[in-house]
């Protein structure tokens, strides 16, 4: 059984009179597979977990576009988070200056991931405040 055709094809266009016999087969395959794939979709997320009224949804492409957006991560969040970490790190004195240095580059390369480029002189220079005087 091809349940996941409605996620792989395009809905086919509406029955008619003048439909073909392949035309009805065909429709009546993609509209079984779109009830099996929301079925088992919206039995396996919860709706707790969902966050979202899914009642007006009938295809399950379509849910699974609307799951996919409200679950998407927000790279603001992160690239906030990593910028407020590097800028208040402090070296404590314990440990290897040189794992710390490569602690601060390595946030320095998340944020570059995040296409916030950092100069090299920039993180130079927070390195250079980070350490006690």
């Amino acid at each position: 059984m091809d349940l996941d055709i409605a996620l792989r094809t395009e809905q086919p266009q509406p029955l008619t009179a003048d439909s073909t016999p392949d035309a009805i087969r065909e429709y009546e395959r993609w509209e079984r597979s779109n009830r099996m794939s929301l079925m088992i979709i919206k039995r396996d997320i919860p709706e707790a977990s969902r966050g979202m009224e899914s009642e007006g949804l009938t295809k399950a492409k379509d849910f699974l576009v609307k799951i996919k957006k409200h679950f998407a991560k927000n790279d603001k969040v992160k690239t906030s988070t990593l910028l407020a970490r590097l800028i208040s790190m402090k070296y404590k004195d314990k440990g290897n200056i040189r794992e710390y240095i490569m602690e601060m580059s390595h946030i320095v390369s998340k944020l570059k991931a995040l296409k916030i480029d950092l100069c090299d002189e920039l993180l130079v220079h927070l390195v250079l405040l980070s350490l006690p005087t």
